[in-house]
């Protein structure tokens, strides 16, 4: 007899937390302990006076998993609220690239030509290479490096994804 698994899902998972240390260890060893992985971490500071922190969590798993990962989070201390953006509705993510691509001739008029349809900035450059920064969708940014590499992709510094609720409520 053959058991059906359960679909793993793309979450984006929003965490409110005291900004102190070990906070981003805590919540690391959450997920090492019980073996889940965390495909993107971003961490920042959110309020005036440093208190709190924001960290964005990209992970997937079947749904019974993201239930008790939020759950897990929840009863850590110096949590304040944590927030399913994927569960909660309609909302956007965005991810920064520093891209290094180098090339000369045809292959770096191609390579700025691209850029500029993406909306790529050049940030730097050299008679043999560029630094473009990029600002979107993590599927855009897909798209610009798989571009990028046939044209002489030497380097990339992705930021991870942070997200936010659309409309005007807050997560």
């Amino acid at each position: 007899m053959k058991i059906k698994q359960a679909a793993s899902e793309r979450h984006v998972l929003t965490v409110t937390v005291d900004n102190e240390a070990g906070i981003l260890a805590k919540i690391a060893g959450l997920f090492t302990a019980r073996g889940y992985n965390i495909d993107s971490l971003t961490v920042a500071d959110i309020s005036e006076d440093h208190a709190t922190s924001r960290i964005t969590i990209v992970t997937g798993g079947p749904p019974e998993v993201i239930d008790q990962i939020r759950a897990q989070l929840e009863r850590l201390v110096p949590v304040h609220k944590v927030t399913d953006l994927t569960e909660a509705g309609p909302h956007v993510e965005r991810e920064l690239a520093l891209v290094k691509v180098s090339g000369t001739g045809e292959k770096r008029v191609e390579a700025l030509r691209i850029a500029e349809l993406f909306r790529a900035k050049v940030v730097d450059t050299t008679t043999s290479s560029f630094v473009f920064e990029l600002t979107g969708a993590p599927d855009k940014i897909d798209s610009f490096l798989a571009l990028m590499r046939e044209l002489g992709l030497v380097e990339v510094g992705r930021s991870g994804i942070v997200g936010m609720m659309r409309g005007s409520k807050g997560a």
